[in-house]
This record gives structure tokens, C-alpha cells and sequence, in this order.
């Protein structure tokens, strides 16, 4: 059954990224459609009727339409299991579960950052006013964080899982603005952001 993604028509949804990486790891012909937010299209009954949260990305298979980037990941690991596929998450029940806990972390935290330092900085290099007080604390925090998981190897749990996709895009909001990063973890997201599809996602974007 033919698959479809929903993403945002910029394409600076870092969840939207998400799901096209999960896709394009696990070798799957997929379509790619685009919802301007701008204008508010995802609102409009085309989209909100079938994808009833509004929100993208969102996957399309036949009559079966999820949204949230998490829930779609899972749902495609399972679908699509190993070891005919790709592992999106770690075979190990601990680090998949750490894995999934990245996921959520930076979806639900951080919000400074992910304010102060929107994807924008991060695929079309806008220029962004010093960090607040509240957005430099949360920088830290995520600093913190990464650094505990993040310890000199290419991988968050040795082999790559999504959430390695996940962790280096935040990281990525600091990173790209020029904001203060210990080197190892901007040779992380260096890495991650060399994955062919991640190269993929960034081969969508035309600065102007």
C-alpha cells in the first residue's frame, strides 16, 4: 500500500524531518505532500478532516492516517520490523527506552530554546537576537543532557536510532546560530547531519 507524508511546505518542521528520515531509512517509497501553515491550510476540512489533530507531519496509508512524529516512528518500526528493515530504536528494552525518552524530552521541554531558536536558524540561517535569560537556561539544560548521552561515540546507543535525528536537530538550533557548544557535541550533530537522509531532508530547502 502506497504511503504519503504530510509535511509543512517550508519544510522546518524538525518532526516533519523526523518522520521523512524514518521513511527514507527504512526504504520505503513514499510520496511526499506539503501543507502551507501560513496560510492555514491545515485547518481547512481537506487536511483537519482526515488528519483530525491538524498538525503535521502526518502519514497517510489507505484509510489510515496518524500524526505526531513519534507516533508515527514507532508505528513504522513496528510495521516494518528488523532485521528486513532498518531499527529505528535500539533492540535493547533500556536504551529504547532511553531513546523514546529523547523523543519526548525535546518535544515537550526547552520551549526558549525552541522559541528563541526556531528551525528557521536552522535551515535558512535567520539571524536571531542574543538568548534570554530563560532561553540560556534552558541551553543549558539541553547542553547538560546531550553531554551525559552524547560521550565521544558517533551514536547515541552505538548504533543509529531516530532519536540520534532527533537530539541533533535541538542541538542544531544552538549549533547553526553560532550559540556556545562544547566541540564535542557540535562534531555530533556535524555527524548526524551528514546521514544521506538527513542530506535528503536539507536537499529540500532553497535559501534565498
Amino acid at each position: 500500500m502506497s504511503l504519503e507524508l504530510y509535511v509543512d511546505s517550508l519544510s522546518t518542521s524538525p518532526y516533519a524531518l523526523s518522520a521523512f528520515v524514518a521513511l527514507t531509512e527504512k526504504g520505503l517509497p513514499f510520496t511526499v505532500r506539503t501543507v502551507d501553515l501560513g496560510s492555514g491550510e491545515q485547518k481547512l476540512p481537506a487536511y483537519a478532516g482526515r488528519a483530525l489533530t491538524g498538525r503535521v507531519p502526518a502519514l497517510v496509508e489507505g484509510d489510515f492516517v496518524l500524526t505526531e512524529s513519534s507516533a508515527i516512528t514507532e508505528y513504522l518500526d513496528e510495521s516494518f520490523p528488523a532485521p528486513e528493515y532498518i531499527a529505528l530504536y535500539p533492540s535493547d528494552r533500556r536504551q529504547r527506552a532511553q531513546a523514546r525518552q529523547i523523543q519526548g524530552w525535546v518535544r515537550s521541554d526547552l520551549l526558549p530554546v525552541r522559541v528563541e531558536r526556531d528551525t528557521e536558524t536552522v535551515f535558512y540561517n535567520k539571524p536571531c537576537a542574543p538568548l534570554s535569560d530563560s532561553a540560556q537556561q534552558a541551553a543549558a539544560k539541553l547542553v547538560h543532557v546531550a553531554g551525559h548521552f552524547v560521550q565521544g561515540a558517533q551514536h547515541l546507543f552505538g548504533a543509529w536510532s531516530i532519536a540520534d535525528t532527533d537530539l541533533a536537530i535541538m542541538l542544531s538550533r544552538l549549533v547553526r546560530n553560532g550559540d556556545e557548544m562544547p566541540q564535542k557535541l557540535r562534531d555530533y550533530v556535524d555527524f548526524q547531519w551528514q546521514r544521506p537522509s538527513v542530506q535528503a531532508w536539507l536537499n529540500r530547502h532553497q535559501p534565498g
